[in-house]
Formats: C-alpha cells, sequence, structure tokens
C-alpha cells in the first residue's frame, strides 16, 4: 500500500500538471466499492470546479476545489455579483493498488478506471485501481479535511516525543497508528527504526528521550529521502506519469529478511507486531 512519500509524490507530480485548471466533465464505473461519498454527490461537486492546489494529508491525496455557485432564477437576474466561488476538496485514497494518472484525453483507457475527471485542456485526470481497495470521497465542509493525526515531517522533535508518553503498545505499532501519526507505514516504521537503532518490539511509553531523538530524526530523514528518489515501488506504485520510484534500492531492513545486514552483516530477522511483518537488525538495534 502507498505510503506518505509515494502518495506525497502522486499528489506533487498531479499538483504541478492540472493546478488551476477547470474540470468540465465527470464519469465514474459504478463500482460501489470505490466511492464513499455517493457518485452523484462526487459528479456534481467536481462538474465545473477549478481545481486550486492538490496535495498530500496523511495517505490522502486532497485536491483542493473551487466550486462555482450560481444563483438561479429571479436572484441571478437581480444581481450577478451574488456569484462566488466556495470550497470544496475531492478526496483519494489509493489502497494498494490505486494509481492516479493524468493522461491525454487520446490514451486509452487502462482496465479498472474508476473515474475520470476531463479537464478544460483536453487532459484527463484518471483514477485506475484493480483490486478496488482505494476510495473516493468529497468534503463540503467548511473545515475541510485535516486527517486523523500529526504530520511526521513537521513534527517536533518536543511534541514528537509527546505523542508516545505513557502508551504501553510496542513502538512499530505506535508508528503504524494513524490516529498518532498520519502517513506512516510499514516501509518506512522498519526503515526509521533500523536507523535509529531501535527495536520495534520496544514498548513506545519507555523509550528514552535519546532514543525519540533518534527517531524523531530518522524518521524525517527518511520520509523527505524517500520524497526525493519518488518513493518505493514494491508493488504497484507509480506515480502520476506512472514512472517507479527508486527508494527501495535505499531499504536497509524492508523485504530483506534473511540476508545480511549491509551494516554489521548479522543476518536480518523477521517477526510479526501489531499484526504486521516486521523487519529489523538483532545487533544494530536494541
Amino acid at each position: 500500500m502507498p505510503e506518505l512519500p509515494e502518495v506525497e509524490t502522486v499528489a506533487n507530480g498531479v499538483d504541478a500538471r492540472v493546478r488551476g485548471q477547470r474540470i468540465v466533465r465527470v464519469w465514474t464505473s459504478g463500482k460501489p466499492q470505490t466511492f464513499k461519498s455517493p457518485e452523484t454527490e462526487i459528479v456534481e461537486t467536481l462538474t465545473n470546479a477549478r481545481i486550486e492546489r492538490v496535495r498530500r494529508v496523511g495517505k490522502s491525496i486532497v485536491m483542493d476545489l473551487k466550486q462555482k455557485q450560481i444563483p438561479s432564477g429571479n436572484d441571478r437576474k437581480k444581481n450577478k455579483s451574488n456569484d462566488k466561488d466556495r470550497p470544496a476538496q475531492f478526496l483519494v485514497h489509493l489502497g494498494m493498488t490505486g494509481r492516479l494518472l493524468v493522461s491525454q484525453a487520446e490514451v486509452p483507457l487502462p482496465p479498472h478506471t474508476h473515474a475520470v475527471l476531463s479537464l478544460a485542456d483536453g487532459r484527463e485526470v484518471r483514477f485506475v485501481d484493480p483490486r478496488r481497495f482505494g476510495r473516493l470521497s468529497v468534503v463540503t465542509t467548511a473545515e475541510g479535511y485535516t486527517g486523523p493525526g500529526v504530520e511526521p515531517t513537521t513534527v517536533s522533535a518536543e511534541a514528537f516525543g509527546g505523542l508516545f508518553k505513557g502508551r504501553k503498545l510496542a513502538i512499530k505499532a505506535a508508528l503504524l497508528n494513524q490516529s498518532i501519526l498520519h502517513g506512516v507505514g510499514n516501509i518506512y516504521a522498519d526503515e526509521s527504526l533500523f536507523r535509529a537503532g531501535i527495536r520495534p518490539r520496544k514498548q513506545a511509553g519507555k523509550l528514552t528521550r535519546a532514543e525519540l531523538g533518534r527517531l524523531h530524526e530518522a524518521l524525517q530523514k527518511v520520509l523527505a529521502h524517500a520524497i526525493e528518489l519518488g518513493g518505493s515501488s514494491v508493488s504497484d506504485y507509480v506515480d502520476a506519469d506512472g514512472v517507479r520510484g527508486f527508494f527501495q534500492l535505499e531499504h536497509k531492513v524492508y523485504g530483506r529478511a534473511g540476508e545480511d545486514c549491509t551494516d554489521c552483516g548479522t543476518g536480518l530477522k523477521k517477526i510479526v507486531v501489531g499484526g504486521r511483518t516486521t523487519m529489523y537488525c538483532p545487533h544494530c538495534q536494541q
């Protein structure tokens, strides 16, 4: 499943290509698993809306929109200045195999396409998802979508340490808890814990100040570097142009169980923490 760096890469790529465009038409596939909001509401919200920005919040892609609100009947005739824009958001969760692609309209639709946003310049934004674990929805409330937890790329070291105070669950499970930190998944939890020298089963609330400081630094560096390299393509993930990422070439532990640690030569171990497969080095992580 795409994690924070992959979602950030896709959001940035789509934003660079479609910011400022108006959506003139919307098509949806009718596959109910894909849609958290009713398809009619999605179509109505997106049609004729202008794309103000595309960004990441946690593991979700958020397309900030401005809808043209046009008064009808006599109100419209009396005062055309009543026309105004109102905010809305289109939320895309990629699930396990979802892709958000920007394509020319003449390019054939890939199989398993579930939504097409036709833009005023003739291009299309397409959501493709073979396994249909991705979700599409719209938000029209004034406060918008903010995500369930704290943003890991900007949280301060002090605030980061406070997130785990008194928590009895394993630190790996705590990193994956989206109500604590949103966006961190299996890959980057394992890679950050390795670089911080912390075993994944250590109780989160018992980490020392020094350990929390190392983990905060490691997590932010890992996420930043992964974003620079376009994320990790370990399954179906590609960016907005259909290009794979490169951070998988930098993995120290994830997906390498049974291989030797690149730092010390010790065989890497595989365990299960919080129901998730977890890799670590028994020598480098204490």
